[in-house]
């Protein structure tokens, strides 16, 4: 199965891992001995994924610089940026509407995801719907929780308001129809949040349950946590056939 493209969001600021990030993006920070974004490319090239737009802002350029046109990784990788003032996560992914042709995955920048992206892809293509979201039975243990979720359907997605319901947690992955942002306005803030969050209101998403963890690089503990398993094992993650 040829895989859709996946546009990762690598435009934040990372904050949270200053001072390390003072002077890198987060696709830059070294993750077992390496830019946590060639860990993250493997990962996907492993899975079949041979198409990646890199969606960037902060330090974006130093992104390009580093992966290039991906023939290294094996893929066609392109780039958006932001330009002058961050567009959000939505409005990152409007810009890179003109270089897709159908659906397409998104991925946040700082997630390693070791998920079936092809048992994903096949769960989207068989159901009529315009978005999908992978979760994960979180419990609350490795975050908070912030999905509730019924017979395949997302029925609540809330960052902020919480209830006892929420067993999941957004895992990281996103699959969309192109048509969910191209009514958005180019060049204009748009939130991903909000977007699911529309969605789930005319019961337009889907959830799909992903039973291995999630990894990420946006929190000290996170980055720590991977580098200790990329640095004792660098390709333990990666599909094989």
């Amino acid at each position: 199965m040829k895989l859709y493209p996946v546009v990762i969001l690598a435009g934040g600021l990372a904050t949270r891992l200053r001072p390390i990030t003072e002077k890198i993006p987060k696709a830059l920070v070294v993750v077992g001995g390496e830019p946590f974004i060639s860990h993250q490319l493997r990962l996907l090239h492993s899975h079949g994924v041979r198409h990646v737009i890199i969606s960037a802002w902060y330090r974006g350029e130093m992104i390009r610089e580093f992966v290039e046109n991906g023939n290294r990784f094996g893929m066609k990788i392109e780039y958006v940026f932001d330009g002058d003032t961050p567009l959000g996560t939505g409005g990152a992914i409007r810009q890179a509407l003109n270089l897709i042709d159908g659906p397409f995955f998104v991925l946040y920048g700082d997630s390693y995801l070791p998920c079936d992206y092809t048992d994903i892809q096949t769960f989207f293509t068989r159901r009529s719907q315009p978005g999908l979201m992978t979760i994960y039975r979180n419990q609350g243990k490795w975050d908070t929780s912030n999905v509730e979720m019924a017979d395949g359907q997302i029925l609540c997605y809330d960052k902020k308001n919480r209830s006892l319901q929420m067993e999941f947690i957004d895992y990281g992955l996103g699959l969309f129809q192109s048509e969910v942002f191209a009514s958005l306005p180019v060049g204009q803030p748009a939130d991903l949040t909000e977007i699911y969050q529309s969605l789930v209101k005319t019961r337009q998403l889907l959830a799909y349950e992903a039973h291995e963890r999630f990894y990420e690089v946006g929190s000290f503990e996170g980055l720590h946590e991977l580098d200790e398993l990329l640095t004792n094992d660098p390709n333990q993650f990666l599909h094989k056939e």
